[in-house]
């Protein structure tokens, strides 16, 4: 079925069944579908999909960006970045007087000052606004976790390994992807909470979800953040 609202046209499919509310879904592809009682009327739903039309319609384009992989970057005014959940605009500002090229976070965007306009500064100077960023974040998230563990980690570093988010060796080091930086502060605490689960166990056994469970009841949905939302965690 087709319906315009506000200017915009969706397809959607009703699935009527023994339930007692509607839900609204959309799936990977952007496909919309609402499941409802049976004996809904057409109206209802309707009403419905028009109270929750701007995130419906914020959904669709996020799965169909989603299925387009990552595009490419560009390095000027009003392009956006991650950060901590959240997509901000990016404000550049050349000075050749600048000592250091950094960025900083202005509650509304990124602001970043560099020497000169060069793509390749403006996308190191984001990196490293990234990495210190998750460096600081990471540790103290651990500091507030902490209280769970009598095994502490004996060192913390952030890397580029784009294969992890996060890992925990033997030696009960701590390795971390400046990425999570782009991530809900959520999203880091379960990254955070799996790897220091890994200094009780350092597989992945049932004693090992278990803790994780334990500590944070919601881990699947930051997993699931994770697996969805990925590929805008780039520079």
């Amino acid at each position: 079925m087709l319906h315009s609202y506000l200017g915009e046209t969706i397809h959607f499919e009703i699935r009527y069944n023994n339930r007692t509310s509607i839900s609204i879904k959309i799936d990977g592809y952007g496909n919309v579908e609402v499941q409802a009682p049976k004996g809904t009327t057409e109206g209802k739903v309707i009403q419905l999909l028009e109270e929750k039309w701007d995130l419906i319609l914020e959904k669709i384009k996020e799965q169909k960006d989603r299925m387009l992989g990552p595009q490419e970057k560009v390095y000027d005014h009003g392009e956006s970045f991650l950060y901590l959940g959240r997509a901000y605009p990016i404000k550049i500002q050349a000075d050749s007087s600048i000592t250091q090229d950094r960025v900083v976070f202005e509650g509304d965007q990124l602001r970043i000052y560099v020497k000169q306009l060069d793509d390749e500064k403006i996308k190191q100077a984001l990196k490293r606004f990234y990495y210190q960023q998750c460096k600081g974040l990471v540790e103290k998230r651990i500091q507030i976790y902490q209280g769970y563990f009598k095994v502490k980690p004996r060192s913390i570093r952030i890397t580029d390994n784009q294969s992890t988010w996060g890992t925990c060796d033997s030696k009960q080091q701590l390795t971390f992807n400046w990425r999570l930086a782009m991530a809900p502060l959520k999203v880091i605490d379960y990254v955070v909470v799996h790897e220091m689960c890994h200094l009780v166990h350092l597989n992945h056994d049932r004693s090992f979800w278990r803790l994780v469970g334990k500590i944070m009841p919601d881990y699947k949905e930051q997993e699931d953040w994770l697996a969805l939302s990925s590929w805008k965690m780039t520079v």
